[in-house]
C-alpha cells in the first residue's frame, strides 16, 4: 500500500486536535501520548503513539499513521516482522538498558581489536606489497591476507560505525542527563504542583506558540505530559532546523498543557547533540539511498572480516593443538 500522499492546495489540513480525537476513538482506553512528523517520507501525514499510561514501554505502544487532511488512517505499525526483530537485536538483544550496555561493551571491544590489528599490521607489511594476497601460498596465509586488506580499506568506516554505535547504546544515559539536568532547569517552577487534572490545551496552540518562536524550524515531534521527554504539566514541542546538519538537531520548546501558555525553550546540551549526530552517521541516514548503498557494501565486507577472522582464529588454535601433539614424540625422537 502506497502512504505517500500528493499535495493538497484546495483543501485545508485538519486540527491536530480532531486529529488526534480521531486517533483515540479508534483505540478506546488509549490516549496520545506522541505525535511524529516526517516531512520527507511522509509528508502531510502525522504518526500517533498511543498508551494506557504516558510512562508505558514503547513495546506496549499503538501506532496510527494519519492523513492531516481527511484523517484518515493509513497504516497502524505493529512492534513485530523481521525488520523489527533485527532492530531489536542490534539495539539491545531484547534486554533494554542491560542489553543496551552490553552492546556498548561489544563495541568498545570492537574498536580495541580494530587498534591491534592496526598495530600488527604495520610491521607485517613493511617486507611485502599493500594489498598483497598470496594466493599460491597455503589457504591460511590467504585468509590472513584477504582480512588484512578488507581490514584496513574499510579501517576508516570501521571506526566510525563503531564509535558511533557505542554512542547510542548509552542513549538512555543521556536521555536521563538531559532529564535530571536541563529539562529539570526549565521546569523548576512547576516542580511541587500537581498533575493536571482538567483536560490539556490544544495541541495546535502548543504548535502555534512554539513555531513563532523560531519561524526558521520546523515541529517534528511533540511530547505530552507525563512521558519521559517532557515534564507532567508540559508539551515538549521538539523543532529541527531545515539544513542538512541541523535537521539532525532538536530543540525543544516547552509550553504550559494547562494553559497553553509559553514556559521555556532552549538549544539541546552538547552530549544530546553528540547522540543525535551519531545515530544517523551509525546507520547511514546522511545522504539519502548513495550513503545507504555504500554502507551496505561496507558492512558486508565487515561480515568478511569477521568470518576471515574466526577462521584464522580456529585454524591457530588447531595448529596449537596439532604442536602440542607431535611435540612429546619429536622430543624422543631428538633424545635416540
Amino acid at each position: 500500500m502506497d502512504i505517500h500522499m500528493d499535495e493538497h492546495p484546495n483543501e485545508q489540513k485538519l486540527s491536530q486536535d480532531e486529529l488526534i480525537r480521531i486517533a483515540e476513538e479508534r483505540n478506546p482506553g488509549k490516549k496520545v501520548r506522541y505525535a511524529f512528523w516526517d516531512y520527507d517520507e511522509h509528508p502531510n501525514q502525522v504518526l500517533f503513539d498511543l498508551t494506557v499510561h504516558p510512562d508505558d514501554d514503547f513495546e506496549k505502544s499503538q501506532y496510527v499513521l494519519m492523513n492531516e487532511f481527511n484523517g484518515k488512517v493509513l497504516i497502524e505499525p505493529k512492534n513485530e516482522g523481521f525488520l523489527y526483530i533485527m532492530l531489536r537485536l542490534h539495539t539491545d538483544i531484547f534486554a533494554g538498558i542491560p542489553g543496551k550496555l552490553f552492546m556498548g561493551l561489544m563495541g568498545i571491544l570492537f574498536l580495541i581489536s580494530i587498534v591491534s590489528g592496526v598495530v600488527l599490521y604495520g610491521p607485517i607489511m613493511k617486507n611485502f606489497e599493500f594489498g598483497m594476497v598470496r594466493k599460491h601460498k597455503s589457504k591460511r596465509l590467504k585468509w590472513l591476507d584477504t582480512h588484512n586488506i578488507v581490514g584496513i580499506i574499510t579501517l576508516a568506516w570501521l571506526v566510525v560505525v563503531g564509535f558511533t554505535g557505542v554512542i547510542n547504546t548509552l542513549s538512555d544515559v543521556v536521555v536521563g542527563l538531559w532529564q535530571q539536568g536541563q529539562l529539570a532547569e526549565m521546569t523548576a517552577p512547576y516542580k511541587d504542583l500537581p498533575a493536571i487534572k482538567t483536560k490539556y490545551s490544544s495541541v495546535d496552540q502548543a504548535l502555534k506558540i512554539s513555531e513563532e518562536k523560531d519561524p526558521s524550524m520546523k515541529v517534528v515531534l511533540v511530547a505530552f505530559p507525563g512521558t519521559m521527554f517532557s515534564s507532567k504539566h508540559h508539551y515538549a514541542v521538539f523543532m529541527r532546523g531545515t539544513t542538512e546538519m541541523t535537521s539532525k538537531l532538536l530543540k525543544p520548546v516547552l509550553i504550559d498543557a494547562e494553559k497553553g501558555k509559553f514556559t521555556d525553550a532552549r538549544p539541546m546540551p552538547w552530549y544530546v547533540n553528540v547522540l543525535f549526530l551519531s545515530q544517523p552517521l551509525h546507520f547511514g541516514d546522511y545522504g539519502g539511498l548513495p550513503l545507504k548503498i555504500i554502507w551496505t557494501i561496507f558492512d558486508l565486507a565487515s561480515i568478511v572480516i569477521l568470518i576471515t577472522g574466526v577462521y584464522l582464529w580456529l585454524a591457530r588454535r588447531k595448529a596449537k593443538l596439532q604442536f602440542k601433539e607431535k611435540s612429546p614424540l619429536e622430543n624422543e625422537l631428538k633424545e635416540i
